[in-house]
């Protein structure tokens, strides 16, 4: 997880497995820091979806375990 003083009220979570991204949970928008060709972008774009998914419960999980 992560946090940006420029967006104070976005909370970041940064996948450094591939494929390598930063989401930005308040809008769902998605940095990519792989570069990826065509063929590989029809099975990104199939798994953005879940991606996003799993960040949103990966910080809910951390953040249970701060409220405990």
């Amino acid at each position: 997880m992560a946090d940006n003083t420029d967006y104070p009220d976005s909370i970041f979570v940064v996948h450094t497995e591939y494929p390598r991204f930063i989401i930005d949970l308040k809008t769902d928008e998605v940095e990519w820091l792989e570069e990826f060709s065509r063929d590989d972008e029809s099975e990104l774009s199939a798994m953005t979806q879940d991606l996003i998914e799993q960040a949103s419960e990966f910080y809910d999980r951390e953040v249970a375990r701060y409220d405990s």
